[in-house]
């Protein structure tokens, strides 16, 4: 058998991620393709005068994750980054007196509830069991089918989990019949929100992520989230993938039936044998192929109800901050009647929650001595009209609650600010609607009803990251990656050397 050509289009988590696991496991000649002139796609990562930022993921959830991903290849994750635990896992504002800092040790968390809402301790400990069921089966099962059929989750043992699992009641609910204050139903409804969708429309399924909080605990690798992206680069390139950034795909050339050639924007053509591309999936669908090739149409991704876009605001301060956590969640607006302005309505709410992350008080070394590295990120309906008026608007809607509830001036110490929306993540990633976090994940846009890893023209073009199964966020993304590479091992019945 002669050795395959595999290009792979994206240096985000699930491209790097599928590229290594294809380099290591099959006799294929991996390339890797970044549009952009560093790896990690929205885990980039930019410095400015002693300032490092990463440009994205600032939560490290699920380290079980990271820790079989590496193991896959024979490594661990302390092999590339320093891994600590956040205590307290984060913050939850909500005013300006009304604080929880989130206690990582699960009995002080519970004391914590019991004070809130007496009983909400023991709620806790049945609310939980649920959770990890969910999770072990969850995330070590059913994500890592490759959802190409309705028989992958058909065996009697699948469905009986399948209802266990709670997929037909929604999120919102199922905490319900725990919590009753309305303190804790947000803090437990929060992680769902990394899944792109409101509690009420999330399956309780989804519980499984106040496992990874609670139970898992909130991770932070020294030196900045980009430490990831820079380990996986390592290894990838230690497998043998070669990597060329500032590579911009201009068209995927289909013959017979067959992604044949890669066409960048500078001319360059690089022949395939099999492709995979991590890049913004309706991207890939709408203008890197021919019409005739497309996976789905227009009104199919009209229809599809994406993830929430971001305004964020990367902050250089020239002072130490007070009364804030590595993590802070503000929800000293109530959610409820702006949620359809974050997540569907075109417009911009009245009253948008936002979360802030000051790494530098935990690693002193993103910011300069005596300074802070501040984070901002608030979540934003996609496909929004964007302005820098805008931008400026909402940056003094945020820093003025910011600033109040924590007691102190904030603006006057900046020196260093930089805003990130629609428009960037379009040019930057080809986003679709300028979605930052891909695909909700609702029923209905869950597995088999996600779009397909795979091309349904194109014999040999397969997709990954968070447009597809698993669906967003870091961890699936990463699993994304394996999950396909396991599907071109399996089609091309390619020999395993792992």
């Amino acid at each position: 058998m002669s050795k395959k050509n595999v290009v792979v289009i994206g240096s985000g988590f699930a491209g790097l991620s599928a590229a290594t696991h294809l380099a290591q496991d099959t006799s294929c000649s991996v390339t890797l393709l970044e549009k952009n002139d560093s790896p990690g796609g929205r885990a980039r990562k930019f410095e400015h005068q002693g300032f490092i930022f990463d440009m994205g993921p600032s939560w490290y959830w699920m380290p079980d994750v990271f820790e079989e991903y590496f193991a896959h290849f024979g490594k661990k994750p302390s092999d590339y980054y320093d891994l600590i635990r956040l205590d307290p896992s984060y913050a939850v504002i909500y005013g300006e007196k009304e604080k929880l800092d989130i206690p990582a040790d699960l009995n002080a968390f519970k004391a914590m509830l019991d004070e809130i809402e007496p009983g909400a301790g023991k709620n806790l400990d049945e609310f939980l069991a649920q959770a990890k069921y969910k999770y072990e089966v969850g995330i070590h099962d059913l994500v890592k089918k490759p959802s190409r059929s309705i028989f992958e989750f058909t065996s009697p043992g699948l469905l009986v989990d399948m209802v266990r699992m709670d997929i037909f009641q929604s999120m919102s609910k199922h905490v319900k019949k725990y919590f009753s204050d309305e303190k804790i139903v947000r803090l437990m409804e929060f992680p769902v929100l990394f899944l792109g969708e409101t509690a009420e429309n999330i399956p309780a399924l989804y519980s499984l992520m106040n496992y990874a909080d609670i139970a898992l605990g909130t991770w932070y690798p020294m030196n900045g989230m980009h430490e990831i992206i820079k380990g996986m680069v390592q290894l990838a390139e230690e497998k043998g993938v070669k990597i060329q950034y500032s590579a911009e795909v201009e068209e995927i050339e289909v013959e017979n039936g067959q992604a044949k050639t890669i066409r960048l924007v500078s001319g360059e053509r690089i022949s395939a044998d099999i492709v995979v591309t991590g890049a913004d999936y309706h991207h890939v669908d709408k203008h890197l192929l021919n019409p005739k090739y497309s996976n789905y149409s227009d009104e199919y991704w009209d229809s599809r109800v994406m993830a929430p876009s971001s305004l964020l605001f990367y902050l250089g301060v020239d002072k130490k901050l007070k009364n804030l956590r590595h993590h802070n969640l503000f929800f000293d607006e109530p959610l409820g009647p702006h949620a359809d302005a974050i997540y569907r309505n075109p417009r911009w709410p009245e009253k948008p929650l936002f979360y802030a992350s000051v790494p530098s008080l935990t690693d002193p070394t993103v910011a300069p001595e005596g300074m802070e590295n501040v984070f901002l990120l608030v979540p934003l309906a996609p496909d929004l009209e964007d302005s820098e008026e805008m931008r400026e608007k909402y940056y003094h809607i945020i820093m003025d609650r910011l600033e109040k509830i924590t007691g102190q001036e904030i603006r006057s110490h900046v020196i260093f600010k930089r805003s990130y929306a629609h428009s960037d993540f379009k040019s930057d990633y080809h986003a679709f609607k300028g979605n930052a976090y891909g695909l909700a994940n609702t029923l209905m846009q869950t597995a088999i009803l996600k779009p397909s890893l795979k091309n349904k023209k194109v014999k040999n073009l397969y997709y990954t990251g968070q447009l597809t199964v698993p669906g967003p966020g870091v961890p699936p993304s990463l699993i994304s990656g394996g999950v396909v590479a396991n599907e071109i091992i399996k089609d091309y019945n390619l020999p395993r050397l792992n």
